[in-house]
């Protein structure tokens, strides 16, 4: 057979002899179409490299067995593992997934929704950019019918179900680690408020100074881009201002890095002069020198979850359900850039503190 560019089901039906309407309910298992029918067309289509047109298949049936991805960068373990946690509950459920990143570029955000709508996604699963600062384009979604899922970072603005850490329970204990070590000025990496994950973790930061008895210092707390120039950048801010800061709690792993680079280049002792806790458990934070204290945010669950919730909507009986948040608490990993006092240990079992 002549080499096509695009197979086709009329190609199949050539090949053997057949209808097209044969081959089409053949490969779409239909009972009227006999074993051994089922079996020449599969064979058949495999021989010729045939690949159905899932957008075809979905203005047909109404469904493309595609859910569509939107996360910040795909190359953080944070956010691939909870890609991973998605796709392996989708595929056990014959869905596959389609990635993209918007690389917190609100602009391409609103671009990938769109090219998400146009390939007849069943759904949708965002973890917000930093910059997204109006969610028109994801109320389009809601009023196409489209399930959509938030998860990490989140807005209130819309009612959307969502998946998330306890983020302030999280903070909490961090800062409160931090205090049992003896740790007193306590300053907080964080960034854009417009994103719920920092407005959490500055209130849990914010509550356990109080808890404690310590007056919260709003220069303490430094914006960022919280990725290692914005460590960086913050941590030299604090030095050049002499606030007489003795720790740092930053809602990113990537910026207490950053943080840690900046004060051994000025020859600070960790965890003896400054302590550190970081935030998402990434790889990277076990080898570090000292190795750094962090937030595991449990990123494969956070995905499963998600995925979850997607098939719950589908399967569901379409009424109109209230906003679903499903919160999973995360652990506090002890290491030494906060363990000023190894016989102080915080129970990272503990309840939430609200």
């Amino acid at each position: 057979m002549k080499k096509k560019e695009k197979i086709t089901i009329h190609d199949i039906a050539m090949e053997i002899g057949v209808t097209a309407s044969t081959v089409s309910r053949a490969l779409n298992n239909h009972p009227r179409i006999s074993p051994a029918t089922k079996k020449m067309v599969l064979e058949a289509a495999k021989a010729i490299n045939y690949k159905p047109n899932r957008i075809a298949a979905a203005l047909r049936h109404g469904k493309s067995k595609l859910i569509g991805i939107i996360v910040p960068t795909i190359n953080r373990n944070f956010f691939s593992s909870i890609v991973r946690g998605i796709e392996e509950y989708a595929n056990a459920r014959d869905y596959k997934v389609m990635i993209s990143q918007s690389y917190d570029d609100y602009k391409k955000e609103v671009e990938t929704i769109d090219a998400l709508l146009d390939a007849r996604v069943d759904g949708i699963m965002v973890s917000l950019g930093k910059n997204t600062h109006s969610f028109s384009h994801f109320e389009s979604v809601i009023q196409k019918g489209i399930p959509l899922v938030f998860f990490d970072r989140t807005t209130d603005e819309l009612e959307v179900n969502q998946v998330v850490i306890d983020d302030y329970s999280s903070a909490y204990q961090a800062t409160n680690h931090l205090i049992q070590q003896g740790y007193r000025h306590i300053a907080h990496f964080t960034s854009h408020m417009k994103i719920k994950i920092y407005q959490e973790r500055l209130r849990g930061y914010t509550q356990a100074l109080l808890d404690n008895g310590i007056q919260f210092d709003e220069k303490m707390v430094v914006e960022s881009n919280m990725q290692l120039d914005g460590g960086r950048t913050s941590a030299r801010y604090l030095l050049d201002q002499g606030f007489g800061f003795d720790a740092i709690f930053s809602a990113s792993d990537y910026a207490i890095v950053g943080a840690l680079q900046e004060l051994k280049k000025n020859h600070v002792k960790i965890p003896q002069e400054v302590g550190l806790i970081g935030f998402s458990n990434e790889p990277f934070t076990e080898f570090t020198e000292p190795a750094l204290s962090t937030v595991d945010q449990k990123a494969i669950s956070i995905g499963e979850n998600s995925a979850a919730l997607f098939f719950e909507m589908i399967n569901g009986d379409h009424k109109p359900k209230p906003m679903i948040k499903k919160t999973l608490e995360a652990n506090l990993i002890i290491r030494t850039s906060s363990s000023r006092i190894p016989n102080i240990q915080l129970n990272t079992n503990s309840t939430n503190p609200n």
